[in-house]
């Protein structure tokens, strides 16, 4: 793949507002990623076409400002466990250390481990499994000891 092509590719994301793109080309991976573009459409209408399909459950009542706030990294798919049937990683009341893995947001084809930031106790879990998140979408809230 030649200069040319990735600004090919790179033109390719802006006109479509793609946040990544993997290009896969004679057994040779060329992985493109970019920051989201800030939108300038007024904000009523940012909150309509940004609003996801299924909303996340609302978080218990004083849990909004109790707290530390992990949001997802990436645009993607979350899951709150390793596998279909299996329990989630992480439930409110459980106690978490920094470094332990919380969810997995699953963006193209990836599975990427979000991990605790800080060691605390999950007060809220703000997204549902299955649910696609945004970047910056709030998913835990971690009260800290």
């Amino acid at each position: 793949m030649n200069d040319t092509d990735i600004r090919k590719y790179a033109d390719l994301m802006r006109e479509l507002d793609l946040t990544g793109l993997e290009i896969t080309e004679n057994d040779r991976v060329v992985r493109l990623e970019r920051a989201p573009a800030v939108s300038t459409l007024p904000r009523e209408t940012v909150a309509v076409a940004a609003a996801p399909a299924e909303a996340a459950p609302a978080p218990a009542a004083g849990a909004a400002e109790e707290g530390d706030v992990v949001t997802s990294p990436m645009v993607g798919v979350f899951y709150a466990a390793p596998a279909e049937n299996a329990e989630p990683f992480v439930k409110v009341g459980d106690h978490v250390k920094r470094g332990q893995t919380l969810c997995i947001v699953e963006a193209m084809k990836l599975m990427n481990e979000i991990m605790a930031e800080t060691d605390g106790e999950i007060v809220a879990v703000c997204a549902e499994n299955g649910q696609v998140v945004d970047y910056g979408c709030p998913l835990f809230r971690i009260k800290g000891r």
